[in-house]
């Protein structure tokens, strides 16, 4: 009989607003223990998850599976590139832009089956100065989008889309100077991003086409717009086809450096980070191992698939935004009774 394959489930306690623990029930109720060990590890402080996956990918084990949002999956996955232990995904952040685009259910209990299931791919992966990113980096306003969600306090699609409404009020492009391929072309952008990987998360998709194993960059420029080009580019976003917009620059590259003229905000994989006037970002070739569905499937939606993407992005944004409502009531009601309590004892 086979030896039994070691994994280890790393959990991140506070990313989006599932409940962990129902989480373990699952696993413990899912996982095939006839064929794995499960051991679960909590986070417990930013960067946590790179010590704990970089000491199981030495010890050997089969497969770290981030339980979490991208940010988590970043910080195991970097620890995991170019070893033999595979990343393994169940899904539970705000964006979910990786595991969407591998097509790992959004369900835990599915994406459990999933990891039973055991299939592995190896996956390109980018750099933005030296830090690893699996999904999407960029600088711009997503960036600073990013910045002002991580001080937020709160998490969650609604949060974000707050955030990004407000901000994009007052938010001025920036002028860049790109340099690529042994060419240099100067840019006003509102937005920079380099996809690894199709979307940002939550079925948006900043850059449409990008393929996770092509050894390519997939560059998006957004130009200046007017208030009259925001829906149109809002639908293009959710179905797909953003890259059809005449707002829209798109280019392929293994190597990319973004020259601006003051230092700034960047993020990868939703990630604020301060870096200086140049930012330097590239491909590298099959890097990482990570666990798929058996049955996903090449790229072949067409346009009702692509309008169904959308309308499902919109009914995402409605539940949180729902969820978020009665969240803040419950508040207001629950401070109202403690004034009242304060009141009836004076």
């Amino acid at each position: 009989m086979d030896e039994k394959k070691k994994i280890a489930f790393i959990i991140n306690p506070i990313s989006g607003t599932q409940s962990k623990e129902q989480i373990l029930k699952w696993l413990d109720e899912k996982l095939d223990k006839e064929r794995y060990i499960q051991e679960v590890i909590y986070t417990g402080r930013p960067g946590h998850a790179v010590d704990i996956a970089a000491q199981k990918a030495k010890e050997g084990i089969y497969a770290v599976v981030a339980v979490g949002g991208d940010g988590t999956i970043n910080e195991i996955a970097r620890s995991l590139v170019h070893t033999g232990t595979a990343l393994g995904i169940i899904p539970c952040g705000s964006g979910n832009g990786l595991a969407r685009h591998l097509q790992i259910p959004m369900e835990p209990k599915k994406a459990i089956d999933i990891i039973n299931d055991g299939l592995i791919d190896i996956i390109d992966y980018g750099k933005i100065n030296e830090v690893p990113f699996f999904c999407t980096c960029g600088v711009g306003f997503d960036a600073f989008v990013s910045l002002k969600f991580s001080q937020a306090g709160r998490r969650g699609p609604l949060t974000y889309l707050e955030k990004t409404l407000f901000e994009s009020l007052k938010y001025r492009p920036e002028t860049y100077e790109l340099e690529m391929d042994g060419s240099t072309s100067r840019y006003k952008a509102f937005l920079i991003a380099c996809g690894n990987a199709s979307q940002y998360g939550n079925n948006a998709y900043i850059t449409p086409q990008a393929t996770l194993n092509d050894g390519l960059l997939d560059v998006t420029i957004l130009e200046p717009f007017t208030v009259l080009d925001v829906p149109s580019l809002s639908f293009q976003l959710f179905n797909k086809t953003i890259d059809q917009n005449s707002r829209i620059k798109t280019f392929r590259c293994q190597t990319l450096r973004i020259h601006r003229s003051k230092p700034g905000v960047a993020h990868f994989d939703g990630d604020p980070l301060m870096m200086g006037e140049n930012v330097d970002v590239k491909i590298v070739k099959k890097g990482l191992q990570v666990i798929i569905p058996r049955d996903a499937e090449k790229d072949s939606s067409n346009v009702l698939q692509r309008a169904q993407d959308y309308i499902n992005g919109l009914k995402q944004i409605n539940e949180a935004f729902v969820e978020d409502m009665a969240h803040r009531n419950k508040m207001i009601i629950d401070k109202g009774k403690e004034q009242i309590k304060k009141l009836t004892k004076i």
